[in-house]
């Protein structure tokens, strides 16, 4: 029973909230009980995982936790990065909020069992955040990372203010590449430059301008893999 503060799993889980020493260590931490299911069912393995009242005083582990007080059981595991390969891929330029990198994986994996692929300035999907958002997505369909010119397939390019309905525009037979862009901003020239096409997903008149990313990635998704199954 860890019984002191200066534990050296306590002492690397506080360091695992700051993104340099996730990458230092190659290491993140999943918190509760639902994510450290996630990731036994997917078979990753952990580094360690400490169980309040049962391998560390609750105190102990409520004070290293990202939620606070109440906390059950943290885990910590290493990194892994998927291949981008597959049907359907989700590639993300430039999407600084973790919790959006983390809902749209746990979107490509609901919706098209598709792989999220980084691209430059986006959030780092194995934060606290962003592994919570996932509800665990991130354990079963880990992210990868590549430029989108490495990406096989159809690049389709989600704009909020230009391009045909997504529901009217061809996929193709192969793969389909989903971009998206930054909350914001949006997808940059280039990219927009070198899709196949671009999309945008009409929106009532009078209503908000556009959708959250994340929300917009799901909508995607439904449609692409709708479509993609013959169902169009």
């Amino acid at each position: 029973m860890i019984r002191s503060p200066d534990n050296d799993r306590l002492k690397t889980i506080r360091k695992l909230r700051q993104k340099r020493w996730r990458e230092k260590l190659g290491l993140f931490t999943a918190e509760g009980e639902d994510l450290v299911d996630a990731a036994e069912l997917a078979a990753w393995e952990p580094e360690f995982v400490l169980r309040a009242g049962e391998d560390v005083e609750p105190e102990l582990l409520d004070a290293v936790s990202t939620l606070g007080s109440g906390t059950g059981v943290i885990g910590v595991y290493p990194r892994r990065w998927a291949d981008p390969r597959g049907e359907v891929l989700v590639y993300l330029h430039g999407v600084e909020d973790p919790g959006n990198v983390g809902a749209i994986v746990r979107s490509a994996h609901a919706l098209a069992d598709a792989t999220v692929v980084l691209g430059p300035g986006c959030a780092d999907p194995f934060s606290p955040k962003a592994v919570r958002a996932s509800m665990g997505s991130v354990f079963a369909r880990p992210p990868a990372r590549a430029p989108l010119e490495a990406l096989p397939g159809r690049r389709v390019a989600l704009d909020s203010g230009s391009g045909d309905a997504l529901g009217e525009v061809r996929l193709g037979d192969g793969p389909t590449v989903l971009c998206l862009g930054a909350e914001r901003e949006g997808l940059p020239a280039e990219v927009l430059e070198a899709a196949d096409a671009v999309v945008r997903i009409p929106l009532r008149p009078g209503g908000p301008e556009s959708l959250n990313v994340a929300m917009a990635a799901t909508v995607a998704l439904y449609e692409v893999e709708r479509r993609m199954r013959g169902h169009a």
